[in-house]
């Protein structure tokens, strides 16, 4: 999917207008709406202001990842990265145990 499609429905989700969008980020809703045909392309630093109103990673509103990284998993992720590397690999085991053990969970319940 395109960068305007995806600032389009990621805005509509959040609910609010093109010129909501363009209030928060300073420009216009007709700017967005121009953004969301794809008859303009914003500039990095508007993607990423988008992204930034939006609550979502760059890679997400580009298209790049289909993992909507909000907020608070970055600041989770910026946490961890700040640990020993021990301390890391610890929670990431924690974290493999417990994909591993959900995932066993859905195997066993179909």
């Amino acid at each position: 999917m395109e960068l305007g499609q995806n600032i389009m429905l990621i805005r509509k989700k959040k609910g609010l207008s093109q010129a909501d969008l363009g209030k928060i980020i300073g420009t216009s809703g007709d700017v967005i709406g121009r953004y969301e045909r794809g008859d303009i392309k914003p500039s990095i630093e508007v993607v990423e202001k988008i992204a930034e109103a939006f609550e979502i990673s760059i890679d997400y509103l580009v298209g790049k990842t289909n993992i909507i990284v909000d907020k608070q998993v970055i600041e989770r992720l910026e946490n961890i990265t700040n640990l020993p590397d021990e301390k890391k690999d610890y929670i990431f085991n924690l974290i493999d145990m417990c994909l591993r053990d959900f995932k066993n969970k859905q195997v066993y319940a179909s």
